[in-house]
């Protein structure tokens, strides 16, 4: 029975998390893009669709080794 309520916990938690994630982002992840393109645009850098996906992919990898640096 403890290890039911362990995993009821983490799976509430990871929802409760992803609900609130979802609630204060401050922007969509398609406006946030448009946004970079945009301002990487006005420095004169052109990225293709698929260059700034990679980018991003790329920036959420080095986020995610960061934090699991820190921890």
């Amino acid at each position: 029975m403890k290890n039911l309520d362990i995993i009821l916990a983490v799976v509430g938690g990871a929802l409760v998390g992803a609900s609130l994630g979802l609630l204060f982002a401050p922007k969509k992840g398609a406006d946030l893009r448009d946004e970079i393109a945009e301002y990487l645009a006005s420095k004169g850098i052109r990225l293709k669709k698929s260059k700034l996906d990679a980018l991003v992919e790329e920036i959420q990898d080095e986020v995610a080794e960061a934090k699991a640096a820190v921890k």
